[in-house]
């Protein structure tokens, strides 16, 4: 009876050193053990197949994401590619994440004279400093992040930033 109770003792402390692990490895962004996974390169987007974000009535530019790049780390930083396009057509794109737990983004690369250029020692930036772009946090607010949690899928992401919840702009 002894030696069978020392066995599940074992077996308990294996199963909660297993869970620490599993946890360990599912570190939320908004944790301070926290770490960035390392980045993938920027993948190959698509201009005919972007889903619009909507950013501000008044603004030249429009925005688009392409489904294709969206992806969710297992960081949790939900990384993708964004097109901004000017009246004239000009266009650029950006590689970049968004840390929904934390409301900030960070940009990768950018994507000019058709080549990808890194950006130099990109840094975590506030969704809400309104100096910056405001992009970001359309896309966020739209389906880039369920609140401040990443969300559940990619398709869930995609559903979401194809049919938006109305956003009221101040008058």
């Amino acid at each position: 009876m002894h030696l069978r109770s020392g066995r599940i003792a074992a077996w308990l402390a294996v199963g909660a050193l297993s869970a620490s692990m599993a946890l360990a490895q599912t570190i939320l962004p908004d944790q301070p053990d926290w770490a960035e996974a390392d980045v993938p390169p920027p993948p190959t987007f698509q201009t005919d197949k972007l889903i619009s974000v909507d950013v501000d009535k008044r603004g030249s530019l429009q925005y688009g994401v392409d489904p294709a790049t969206m992806s969710i780390g297992k960081d949790g930083v939900v990384r993708y590619v964004i097109v901004a396009r000017s009246p004239s057509g000009a266009m650029t794109a950006m590689y970049e994440g968004l840390r929904c737990g934390t409301g900030e983004h960070k940009v990768y690369a950018r994507y000019n004279d058709a080549r990808w250029a890194p950006v130099a020692s990109p840094q975590w930036q506030s969704l809400f400093d309104s100096t910056r772009v405001r992009y970001p946090l359309a896309l966020a607010r739209q389906g880039g992040c369920d609140s401040k949690a990443p969300p559940t899928s990619v398709s869930d992401m995609v559903r979401k930033l194809k049919n938006p919840a109305p956003i009221v702009y101040p008058g």
